[in-house]
């Protein structure tokens, strides 16, 4: 009997957080979908044209930290040299690389030596050298100890000249209106808004020309799918949705913007942790609740910055146990504004919605797996339970899915070709059954690291998007 009541009783739990969870990501889709139709009828590049112009009152730095990424550094940078913006500088951040990532981008980008005055606004390791290119203005690198991604980009923040500031992965690529469109709120808002976050795809099985995605195509690697549709519903669902409520806690330290100011004010980047982006965003928004500031911080959809993914499970899951431990540390960090008040939506909705729905769901998934297979064998009471779970984690896992392929079709239309939409829903039904417990194994791990203090950032390897050498 006791037994029974304890599997009824674990039951209802996981059936009560699944059921938050459908609701909450049904409140998700509903407010994504109407930002996205409401942004359907617009002419993107007329409305880019209309703001060209307004721009150059915001120039902005471009901060590139990078460590042994000597297979993309020099293709990231040249895709900077044709973006549509008025005013740019691009500062490298060599942050100890052990591989021949200085060498190449000293060589490829002919980079002499400079005498430059740095203002130490932020603390950080010291610079060994700073260098310009002589084929473009404007470009800048820098080579320091190793410090961390967080410390590169501290040292960028320091170098840089502009009010504004775009951090951008060694491994990325930008289309040429991208850094113009996820500046739009900032212009628009006339400063009310302190950073904006960008949409961040895929790119392999892409074909690089000149520093820039001329075709893109889905990947014929069945991991790299799946990572394209867990980008999908991370990026067109749930950030929209965040962002329209101005409870945005993560915009992808891939590609985002941030008012110079504030960032210094904030501290700049934490050094010791293992999810800098997310820590300083969380930063932020506690910093202008506490100073009682209306500021927003904002995720566009427009803007697309093209990323690496891993392509061996061995190095997709080091990325995967860092992002979630990352996201634990911040939480912990910053505990005090859970569900208080004082700090207003983020502290009372945002807050709660990443500890539950994302920082405890590998406990939470973890055990509705076991429940099911235990009520399976042995039948019983709970056997009804453990079928209504199953369906439960259909329509999570896959129905959610499914709703951002459709978006992705509907709004940005990457994927066009008959095969490609059928690989991704077929790879959106397969989800459930060997990617999703995968990934639940490495947040564990990350929840485990998170426990211990134990801080493995992992070496993620590239091979890069170009395959050949390209002629500047």
């Amino acid at each position: 009997m006791i037994k029974q009541y304890l599997m009824l009783f674990f039951g209802g739990v996981i059936l009560f957080y699944m059921l938050f969870v459908i609701v909450t990501y049904s409140w998700m889709l509903v407010k994504a979908t109407l930002y996205l139709r409401k942004k359907q009828g617009l002419e993107k590049e007329n409305f880019d044209d209309v703001f060209v112009d307004v721009f150059y009152t915001k120039p902005v730095s471009i901060i590139v930290p990078v460590y042994n990424e000597e297979m993309g550094v020099v293709d990231t940078v040249r895709s900077l040299f044709s973006l549509r913006y008025p005013q740019t500088e691009i500062i490298i951040v060599n942050d100890g690389s052990s591989d021949q990532t200085l060498e190449k981008t000293l060589r490829e980008l002919k980079m002499i030596p400079i005498n430059k005055i740095v203002r130490k606004s932020i603390e950080t390791k010291p610079i060994r050298g700073i260098y310009t290119s002589e084929l473009y203005p404007d470009c800048y690198l820098i080579d320091k100890e190793n410090g961390g991604k967080a410390d590169a980009l501290n040292v960028g923040i320091n170098v840089s000249s502009y009010p504004y500031f775009c951090s951008l992965d060694g491994d990325s690529i930008l289309d040429e209106n991208s850094l113009l469109r996820i500046m739009k709120p900032i212009m628009l808002s006339g400063g009310d808004v302190i950073a904006s976050g960008g949409n961040v795809r895929i790119a392999n099985g892409g074909t690089m020309e000149l520093g820039h995605i001329q075709h893109q195509e889905l990947s014929t690697k069945l991991v790299v799918v799946m990572q394209v549709i867990e980008y999908l519903r991370a990026f067109l669902m749930g950030r929209i949705a965040l962002s329209q409520s101005n409870m945005v806690l993560i915009i992808s330290g891939a590609f985002s913007v941030f008012s110079k100011e504030w960032v210094i004010k904030a501290g700049g980047y934490a050094v010791h942790t293992i999810g800098e982006d997310m820590e300083l965003v969380v930063r932020l928004q506690r910093l202008l609740r506490e100073e009682k500031v209306k500021k927003r911080i904002e995720f566009v959809s427009d803007p697309v910055c093209w990323t690496e993914a891993p392509e061996r499970l061995s190095i997709l899951r080091k990325q995967r146990r860092r992002w979630h431990q990352g996201l634990l540390e911040s939480l912990w960090r910053h505990k005090v504004m859970l569900f208080n008040p004082k700090y207003g939506r983020i502290g009372m909705v945002a807050m709660p919605y990443f500890l539950i729905v994302e920082g405890l769901s590998p406990f939470i998934e973890l055990g509705g797996y076991l429940y099911v297979i235990y009520a399976y064998f042995t039948g019983g009471l709970y056997y009804e339970y453990a079928l209504l779970l199953a369906l439960l984690f259909v329509l999570y896992g896959t129905g959610f899915t499914l709703a951002s392929i459709l978006f992705e079709m509907w709004s940005l239309a990457s994927f066009t070709s008959n095969k490609e939409l059928l690989r991704m829903t077929l790879g959106a039904f397969s989800e459930l059954f060997w990617y999703r417990p995968l990934t639940l194994i490495w947040r564990l791990e990350g929840t485990f690291n998170f426990i211990r203090g134990k801080r493995v950032w992992g070496n993620m390897e590239r091979v890069g998007l170009n395959k050949g050498e390209m002629k500047p």
